[in-house]
């Protein structure tokens, strides 16, 4: 069997992790009996560099022949002054929209060894296990019209049925693999298009009767998330609130570096980490590639149909963990850390010996 693997490296701490995962995926077909082809190819500030786009029409183009697409990060202050068509942030945008991603899956886990990293009390954290599923190609960052003038600037917040039901239903399918409930969260109080999200689901909910919906406001859910964060099973939410609600709860496992993603749709599937491209500590081997090798085990689960091997490496993570390895970021005050390529070796090792 023969696979093909998009590698978007991307900006900053975007190809060390890449390269940690991208090794973890040649040891893992190579122990399975795969043949996995990688191909590479640039997107955001490296790209902008090499072609003046953010993402490349070859670019693309490769990723929708791929089996599926693992993705570093992207961006880099010195970008921030380019005009909002030109930044590295519109290639990712681009990508989502022209793979028909419109579907982002980002658990937040607790590792039980890493309690103690959490910014809250681990008696707090100790039962995380949450789902975020984002509606990705919708809302304010894809509604138009959008426009800066020189007296006012304005973006557009809208959703379709059709796109409120599709996302509606990743969420309830996904809550009943898990522990059967779901909580949608707007901000029906104030705006009109979320008054219509809280319907179009309340729809929904009902083809799903053995799943339990209530619904947050996105302030309150924001705060529900520090104070009791083990309450939540699934969250379902829109674009933008998704993007920061699945931040906040990255922070509650530890750390940014920690989380991984999955961005599914009509085309090739999209994995990614959650975090960015922190300029400040790329080239330096002290990023954490944690979250972009456990990104190549939900490809295992959502595109390559290899629940086996994703359980696999799974465990060798949290073996790793448990024996005591960390990265800066996960390391407590004193506690010594190791490098990038030192945890990918961790890990593969511990893959293989499973």
């Amino acid at each position: 069997m023969s696979i093909r693997i998009a590698l978007l490296p991307g900006d900053g701490i975007g190809p060390e992790v890449v390269r940690e995962a991208a090794a973890l995926l040649q040891v893992i077909g190579e122990q399975s009996g795969l043949v996995i082809e990688f191909r590479e190819a640039l997107i955001g500030g490296a790209a902008l560099e090499a072609t003046g786009e953010p993402l490349p029409a070859a670019t693309l183009a490769l990723c929708q022949e791929s089996d599926a697409v693992l993705l570093g990060a992207i961006g880099h202050p010195k970008w921030d002054t380019l005009p909002p068509e030109k930044r590295p942030e519109r290639g990712l945008l681009g990508l989502r929209g022209g793979l028909g991603l419109y579907a982002n899956l980002r658990p937040a886990r607790i590792f039980s060894s890493l309690a103690g990293a959490s910014s809250l009390k681990a008696e707090v954290v100790s039962n995380i296990d949450i789902l975020i599923v984002r509606e990705l190609t919708g809302g304010l960052y894809f509604g138009q019209p959008r426009a800066i003038e020189a007296e006012r600037a304005y973006n557009t917040m809208i959703y379709h049925r059709h796109e409120v039901e599709r996302i509606a239903r990743v969420a309830f399918d996904a809550a009943r693999r898990r522990r059967g409930r779901v909580t949608s969260v707007d901000k029906a109080n104030v705006l009109e298009v979320s008054q219509f999200w809280r319907k179009v689901v309340l729809e929904v909910a009902q083809g799903y009767p053995d799943v339990h919906l209530d619904h947050l406001y996105v302030d309150n859910c924001a705060m529900q998330l520090v104070r009791n964060p083990g309450q939540f099973d699934v969250i379902l939410t829109e674009n933008l609130f998704g993007d920061i609600l699945s931040d906040e709860a990255a922070m509650l496992t530890g750390s940014l570096g920690m989380l991984p993603s999955a961005s599914l749709g009509s085309g090739t599937a999209l994995y990614e980490p959650v975090h960015g491209s922190a300029p400040d500590i790329a080239g330096q081997g002290i990023a954490n590639p944690i979250a972009t090798m456990a990104s190549v085990g939900m490809m295992l689960r959502h595109s390559l149909n290899l629940p086996k091997e994703a359980d696999a490496l799974d465990r060798a993570i949290s073996r790793v963990l448990k024996d005591g390895a960390r990265t800066r970021d996960i390391a407590t005050t004193g506690e010594p850390w190791i490098t990038t390529a030192e945890m990918g070796d961790k890990i593969r090792a511990a893959y293989t010996e499973s």
